[in-house]
């Protein structure tokens, strides 16, 4: 027969374990004792007992332990329930001013569903009671003999039979019957059993990932129901069928209301019948019984053995998967053990093949995985047979295969903490320490949660591509408050130091022992090329973004000697936390309301997207996608979004360099490209890749490990060719082929855009109307594409980012743009970011056109810096006016400005020159900053009905003027107006 195939289900995708509040609903928080003062200062020094609640309860991370309400009367114990209601009333027999049975009647007349349990110092007092006793008041007896775990057996025993409706049903927990009708023996095997459970479910919660599969463990722990009867048993028996994980059961008991010595035989051999895999305990007392039992495959244990705890955990052991799983031969000799399920993943293919099959004949993988709670996955190996394999290699096969599905699916889209081993690969995000992700992982976190709801349809949707997010560890603030501590470096946060000195300090400091242990388990586990990126606490933010601010690493991670990877990857760590006090940080929280002393950092460490070229690694497309389109032409609209993508890593558009735009609903209409002189004008040249070849010792730049390749020179790339043209000088056209002997490459992504090899566009779309939807307002996100090739058939998308975009639309207030101000105006647009009327810019600072040099973009860049450090002093905000794009980290497409350099900008002109004609700076850190902090943006090109009045500005007094630059004060201050509703703009003097 065929090997079924793992498939992964939707008990792998939807975490069960996120309905972990919904379990144990009901608590017993009030417990009434009722008893002499002599009874209950016997049982608080015997027992112990408020303490050992509190101390039950802090083992299983519990919160509220019940309270426990004593009074030695009934009459005080019928007020007390007038006053206050409780969950349980435990009474001794002797009361002086009621009959203990009288007092539960009353007790259930004011409080029907109240439990209501007699505990008596011995079994005599129970024998000794007239027969004609109405006990409907007591729902059960229990005898102390000075056993402190009773009273915590009677808790958990009330709050099961609230609970185990709902439990089973909702969750599939799974159910112990014990069948005992004698008060002494129940007495004592329930603590007995409770103790049993507890130990699992702490053995069980040890290996959890983060603080709600805990939780779900623990409320999701086997229950118990217990039956003094034939009929009661049954009745338990036909109710939770489904849900049993065993049966212990007494052999004489009631039946048809009389005392039947062989109940318990007849109640097995009828389960035994049906359910001939599930593990049956038979106890008694004579040991007649033995062989009866062990007929019907049950476990048998005389109740007079000394080892009657000992025999009774075996049989959870050896039967119903409790503690480790242990692999044994024909003749019981141990293989190997395995703890968890990662265990088993790594040991399972191993072991011997006769050994695994005795194990699945017998059921036990499926016992083991329902014991620790596991019950999606044992479920679904229950009912699959070892003859539905061709051989045992296939079964193994599919158990590894199984089970690693269940651990990715658990872990999928979920905040996990390190495991035993320190770093779990099988994990989406490792939060190493207790402190904040930081902005950026949190945005990572997101997408994870939301690719965890869409990606079965996403995957349904788009079958020819992969759809997913690099997994992540992130360590978390208080590795950089620890940081911070053991260093000196208070010269760097209080801004005594240079960039340079700030890098060179943070490089000779030392991680904390954690944050070491950390990065070395992590690196056990990842090889090859590493993203460390920062995520501080302001980072990604919805108005203040901070995006670009800090740093972000790649390191190769490739060498041999793994020393080396440890120490580049600490020294990537903590350049990381150096950035947090450097001057770029520090101008940009000048313009905000925070202080860069309050500001902390977490490191996020992430497999680089990309494949290897010979001695350089990156992905074939990098890009950044807006649900917001500021600057929409031809058939595009401004909610249909825009998209920014280039060959290599995402440092191309991020930094403002020449990437491809288009709307994801129109890929091919685009604007940069309209004739072949455009598109030989703006097509992408060079590009950004890692070398693996070569790791300098200081990480003290970001581009350290970078190189930059020109398209030409790397044609031979597979990644590069299948996004090329080829442009046919002999008669000036393109054609989308390479190799094309008699032409030159155009990186013009025809075949994704044009050809429909794979539909990128439209699954942009989709996730920019998911992180829409998820974040409640328009986002924007950060990619990465593979191609297909041989050995990896589908093209792979990766998602690496997410933020959201600031207000825009109806969230705006109205802005009045009159036909006056249009007609007064020196400068106007129809393409304006922002939003409301500035009345207190009194200077203006533009590049002169009639001077302005392409080539000189950088002596430029230092002369608007140089001004901007005098406006800022004196507190003056100014209008900036230049060609081409501002903050770009191409030279030759604006001017490459920072934010220290710009710092004191009010609003933001970019205009186009005949030398100089690039499109609007979607996409790029530097403008998602700007517009997120309400910087007004506004750009005047040809083509459109925008203006600017050079010949005013012209004959306007310059109070500075430069080679490149002129600074005009004004005596007034001017009016900018910015109608964010209609993309319009104007200013005017006053």
């Amino acid at each position: 027969m065929a090997e079924p195939p793992p498939v992964e289900t939707a008990a792998d995708t939807d975490l069960s374990f996120k309905v972990f509040h919904e379990l144990m609903a009901r608590k017993v928080a009030d417990i009434l004792l009722v008893s002499s003062p002599y009874d209950a200062f016997i049982m608080e020094e015997e027992g112990r007992l408020a303490e050992r609640i509190i101390l039950e309860y802090r083992g299983l991370n519990l919160s509220r332990p019940p309270r426990l309400t004593w009074v030695a009367t009934a009459g005080e114990a019928l007020k007390a329930l007038a006053e206050k209601r409780f969950d349980l009333v435990i009474t001794m027999p002797r009361l002086n001013d009621m009959d203990a049975y009288a007092l539960g009647r009353a007790a259930k007349a004011r409080q029907p569903d109240l439990p209501v349990f007699m505990l008596t110092h011995s079994a005599a007092q129970l024998h000794g009671q007239q027969v004609d006793v109405d006990t409907s008041g007591i729902d059960r007896h229990f005898v102390w003999l000075g056993n402190s775990d009773l009273l915590l057996a009677l808790v958990k025993s009330v709050e099961d039979r609230w609970n185990i409706d709902f439990d089973t049903r909702r969750a599939l927990v799974r159910v112990i019957i014990l069948v005992e009708d004698s008060p002494l023996y129940l007495s004592s095997l329930l603590p007995m059993l409770y103790k049993e459970i507890v130990m699992q479910t702490q053995r069980v919660m040890e290996e959890s990932f983060n603080d709600e599969h805990r939780l779900f463990r623990m409320r999701a722990r086997p229950k118990i129901v217990t039956a003094g009867t034939y009929e009661d048993a049954e009745a338990l028996w036909q109710r939770f069928k489904p849900y049993l994980l065993c049966i212990l059961c007494d052999v004489r008991f009631s039946r048809r209301g009389r005392d039947d010595p062989r109940a318990g035989i007849e109640l097995l051999r009828r389960i035994h019948a049906e359910h001939p895999s599930l593990p049956l305990l038979n106890f008694s007392s004579e040991a007649r019984h033995r062989a009866a039992a062990e007929a019907l495959g049950a476990v048998f244990v005389s109740k007079n053995s000394p080892n009657l705890l000992a025999e009774i955990r075996d049989f959870f052991e050896r039967y119903c998967g409790f503690g480790p799983f242990v692999f044994r031969n024909a003749e019981g000799t141990e293989i190997g053990r395995v703890e968890n399920l990662q265990q088993m993943e790594r040991l399972l293919p191993s072991i011997p093949d006769e050994v695994v099959r005795a194990h699945a004949l017998r059921n036990d993988f499926s016992s083991w995985l329902m014991a620790r709670s596991e019950i999606q996955l044992a479920t679904r190996l229950k009912p699959v047979l070892v003859e539905d394999f061709a051989n045992i290699a296939e079964l193994k096969r599919y158990l590894v295969d199984c089970i690693r599905q269940r651990r990715r699916g658990q872990r999928r889209g979920v905040i996990s903490e390190p495991g035993p081993s320190g770093y779990d690969p099988d994990a989406d995000l490792v939060k190493v320490g207790k402190g904040s992700l930081g902005g950026k992982a949190r945005g990572l976190a997101f997408i994870f949660s939301q690719l965890r709801r869409f990606l079965p349809e996403l995957q349904e949707r788009y079958p020819q591509m992969t759809v997913g997010v690099p997994p992540a560890m992130v360590i978390a603030t208080d590795g950089f408050d620890a940081f911070m501590a053991r260093n000196d470096l208070k010269d760097a946060v209080e801004g005594c130091l240079t960039d340079g000195q700030i890098a060179e300090s943070f490089d000779q400091a030392r991680l904390p022992q954690e944050v070491d242990q950390a990065l070395d388990a992590f690196l056990r586990h990842v090889r090859g090329p590493l993203a460390v990126r920062s995520s501080s606490l302001l980072e990604d933010a919805r108005f203040q973004p901070y995006a670009g601010i800090y740093r972000t690493l790649m390191l190769p991670n490739t060498e041999a000697d793994g020393d080396v990877r440890r120490h580049r990857l600490a020294q990537a760590v903590r350049q990381v936390y150096a950035s947090t006090f450097t001057s770029l940080p520090r101008a940009y929280a000048r313009g905000t309301m925070h202080r860069i002393e309050d500001e902390k950092m977490a490191v996020i460490l992430q497999p680089l997207v990309g494949r290897r070229h010979g001695d350089v690694f990156y992905p074939a497309v990098a890009g950044v996608a807006r649900s917001v389109n500021h600057y929409p032409v031809g058939p595009m609209s401004a909610e249909e979004g825009i998209v920014a993508m280039a060959l290599g890593l995402g440092k191309t558009v991020v930094e403002g360099g020449k990437a491809l735009r288009f709307a994801p609903p129109h890929p091919r209409h685009l604007p940069q490209f309209s004739t072949v002189d455009d598109m030989l004008r703006h097509s992408q040249r060079e590009f950004f890749a890692l070398r693996l070849d070569a790791c300098p010792d200081g990480l003290f730049s970001d581009e350290a490990t970078l190189v930059h390749l020109e398209v030409e020179a790397a044609m031979d790339h597979p990644a590069v060719a299948y996004l090329s043209s080829c442009y046919l000088p002999a008669d000036h056209r393109i054609r989308d082929t390479w190799p094309c002997p008699d032409g030159h490459p155009v990186l013009t992504f025809a075949r994704i855009l044009k050809y429909d090899a794979f539909p990128l566009p439209a699954l942009i779309g989709d996730i920019l109307e998911i992180g829409r939807q998820g974040m409640g307002g328009p986002v924007e996100i950060e990619f990465a594409v593979n191609l297909p090739d041989p050995d990896h058939p589908k093209a792979e998308f990766w998602l690496l980012q997410i933020r959201p975009m600031g207000a825009v639309g109806p969230l705006l207030q109205d802005v009045l743009i009159s036909a006056e101000d249009l007609r007064r105006a020196f400068c106007r647009s129809e393409q304006a970011l922002g939003n409301g009327v500035r009345r207190d810019v009194a200077d203006i600072v533009y590049v002169r056109p009639d001077t302005f040099d392409a080539a000189r973009t950088v002596e430029i860049a230092a002369e608007v810096g140089r001004i901007n450090r005098q406006l800022t002093a004196e507190n003056r905000p100014y209008l900036l006016i230049g060609p081409g794009r501002w903050g770009t980290a191409d030279r030759w497409l604006g001017i490459p400005v920072d934010w220290r350099q710009i710092s004191g900008v009010a609003a933001i002109v970019e205009t186009s020159l005949e030398t100089l004609k690039a499109d609007p700076s979607q996409g790029s850190h530097f403008f998602h900053n700007i517009t997120s902090l309400g910087i007004g943006y506004v750009t005047v090109a040809d083509g459109d009905r925008g203006f600017i009045d050079w010949g005013r500005l012209e004959r306007m007094p310059a109070s500075t003027e430069t080679r490149f630059l002129r600074h005009l004060r004004l005596e007034r201050p001017m009016t900018i107006k910015i109608d964010g509703k209609a993309s319009r703009a104007v200013m005017l003097f006053e």
